[in-house]
């Protein structure tokens, strides 16, 4: 396979990447983070999460966020809308994009959202049939693609089996999700070569996680393979709250370094973008945790 001409990014660090953070984040900050990476040339941003705030007291400010944006043509703002009820909020508010989330893993998504595999998918149902009411699209996450905290090793069978069931349901894009960020570049391939023989490869998406340090060896798979959309995080911002020690999301200006490096378009301006972790991750307190950020800031 050759590499995508172009890659579209996901950019999360608005919503995964400062869910989990231990003191709040105010809305002003998060508005004016979403506006700075607009600016750097992301056009897919995901801004928030319509989720109970008993369980993600971070995104509890999700209505404000969203009438807050100042929104910029062609950006897509994307909110994670688990139930119907998120989906209704988010709907009022005037999201762009929704998205629902299940797993590879029994033991996860039992973990994660106290129900089976095959139960979540059931729940995603009505908020896939209402979304398209509504003419919003939804995209589909399916996480521990590489493997789970409690299951370990997951078969490509399985995360091919749930990436089809959303696809069917009506989801335009599957995102294959490294939630612990264990997966290898031979293990990332032999996974997408499962999930491709369902789903054709424009419809799908790379969420690699950098615990190991294997996330850019892994997207380099993938690419080799065509995929051309990957999620990533400004500053390597983010974890997940359910994976102990999975420390986040592969940094966004990591994987622009490299994607300018293959000649792969972007359309995203990286000295903007390195600017933005800086200025996050001083704003918050906490680590920037991009290599290619560090080092442009230390220029």
């Amino acid at each position: 396979m050759a590499f995508p001409q172009s890659v579209r990014l996901v950019e999360v660090g608005a919503r995964d990447g400062l869910q989990n953070e231990p003191e709040p984040v105010s809305t002003e900050t998060k508005l004016e983070l979403i506006d700075r990476l607009g600016a750097a040339g992301l056009r897919h941003i995901e801004a928030a999460s319509f989720v109970s705030p008993k369980w993600v007291p971070q995104m509890a400010d999700h209505r404000e966020v969203i009438t807050g944006l100042k929104r910029r043509d062609g950006v897509v703002y994307s909110a994670l809308t688990p139930n119907l009820k998120g989906l209704e909020a988010a709907l009022q508010c005037g999201v762009d994009e929704v998205a629902v989330f299940g797993a590879a893993s029994e033991s996860f998504s039992q973990k994660n959202i106290n129900c089976s595999v095959s139960e979540s998918l059931e729940r995603f149902a009505p908020v896939l049939d209402r979304a398209k009411a509504a003419n919003v699209r939804v995209r589909g996450y399916v996480s521990c693609v590489l493997g789970c905290p409690y299951e370990g090793e997951i078969a490509p069978a399985k995360v091919a089996e749930v990436a089809k069931a959303l696809y069917e349901m009506g989801c335009y894009e599957v995102s294959l999700g490294d939630t612990i960020g264990t997966g290898t570049p031979l293990k990332a391939k032999r996974m997408l070569e499962a999930v491709a023989r369902d789903i054709p490869m424009a419809n799908l998406g790379a969420h690699f996680h950098d615990t190991y340090g294997q996330a850019l060896a892994n997207l380099y798979a993938v690419l080799e393979e065509g995929i051309a959309v990957i999620d990533s995080s400004v500053a390597g911002l983010g974890g997940c709250p359910y994976a102990k020690g999975a420390s986040g999301n592969v940094a966004s200006e990591d994987v622009i370094y490299l994607l300018n490096g293959l000649g792969i378009d972007s359309g995203i301006d990286l000295s903007d973008l390195a600017a933005t972790g800086t200025w996050i991750t001083q704003t918050i307190g906490r680590p920037n945790r991009s290599k290619v950020g560090v080092a442009i800031a230390a220029q």
